[in-house]
């Protein structure tokens, strides 16, 4: 499915302060993933924090792999959030985005597991083609 959100300058504006706002208030699951992914840390992606898709603001983002990272702590749990969380979901779904979610108890207790499923879940780097790669000379 091929569908756009397209919203005005103001609100693109009121998006982007507001995802600024997030990255100074993460949470301490965020601010444990976030030391492992940045700075193209796991596999050589880059990931973006607390990035603005439309009218929604996503934990991680990898825009090369078309990959939303969502970390679900206990207010996920709640019937109305779960309902809202389907619904927010599926409209990034139908921009053509993968989502993975993990809980925040996974990310605080076993980051290192998170990480392995993240990685299996990442497109590998494709070899360079012949002539391309960097050869030493002797």
């Amino acid at each position: 499915m091929n569908v756009k959100i397209t919203l005005t300058r103001k609100q693109r504006d009121l998006m982007l302060e507001i995802s600024r706002d997030l990255r100074k208030k993460q949470t301490r699951s965020e601010e444990i993933l976030w030391q492992f992914l940045r700075n193209k840390k796991l596999a050589g992606k880059k990931f973006k924090r607390q990035h603005p898709i439309g009218s929604f603001v996503v934990d991680f983002y990898c825009a090369s792999e078309k990959l939303v990272i969502e970390i679900d702590g206990k207010v996920h749990e709640y019937k109305a959030q779960k309902e809202y969380d389907k619904q927010r979901q599926e409209i990034l779904e139908a921009l053509d985005l993968r989502f993975f979610r993990l809980s925040a108890e996974l990310v605080e207790n076993n980051v290192s597991q998170v990480l392995k499923l993240i990685e299996s879940n990442l497109t590998p780097n494709p070899s360079p083609k012949l002539g391309e790669g960097k050869l030493e000379q002797r």
